[in-house]
């Protein structure tokens, strides 16, 4: 198990694992894999790591996938560098344990996925991490490091909607680029994978 970095000493744990500081809980319970919209806007707006929730400093890295690649955007607060290696290492996704994004049940549109029966609980005005529902279900994709300047962070915003956050721009110098995991195979990918295999065993 990777150990925790020492800016994450600070943070809750939830079954041995540090709780990001963008992530949703929810009666005390962590919802790993969704973001709490307020915390992700304050992350972005004052430069905090997603993970420990403290300042950015000299560089930072940006988690991309081919589409934010070509949108330019990253859509996920950025990590520290010490922070990236951790998160890596545990999160499903990007260390290569899930084969697709998780199936997401809709419950009154609760970001936690679970039913609240707490009438006095602010939930229900929150919304879920929209990025995710067109995801529901369907396999992992490619999922990169992009390592920048913090001089050069800059945020962008959807074109008819200024006051709302797109993610950090990626039109900007990289200084590094990590793959974190490869794109997972559709079962036509799979099937073809698996011939070609046989193929060359029956050669062998």
């Amino acid at each position: 198990m990777h150990p925790i970095p020492q800016r994450c000493m600070h943070r809750p744990l939830s079954g041995g694992l540090v709780v990001p500081y963008v992530s949703f809980v929810h009666g005390g319970h962590a919802a790993f894999g969704s973001l709490d919209a307020e915390r992700a806007r304050t992350a972005f707006l004052r430069r905090l790591c997603q993970i420990c929730g403290k300042p950015l400093e000299e560089r930072c890295f940006l988690i991309v996938r081919p589409a934010d690649a070509d949108r330019g955007v990253s859509p996920e607060p950025a990590l520290h560098p010490e922070c990236l290696p951790y998160t890596a290492a545990h999160c499903p996704l990007l260390n290569g344990t899930a084969t697709h994004y998780r199936t997401r049940p809709v419950l009154a549109g609760h970001p936690a996925g679970r039913p609240c029966t707490d009438p006095a609980c602010p939930c229900p005005s929150r919304t879920p991490d929209e990025g995710h529902t067109p995801r529901s279900g369907a396999p992992a994709d490619r999922y990169e490091a992009w390592m920048i300047h913090t001089r050069n962070y800059r945020l962008t915003s959807p074109h008819d909607q200024p006051g709302d956050i797109s993610g950090i721009s990626t039109n900007v110098p990289i200084l590094r680029r990590r793959v974190l995991r490869t794109a997972a195979l559709t079962p036509d990918q799979e099937h073809l994978l698996s011939m070609v295999r046989d193929l060359f065993d029956d050669r062998a």
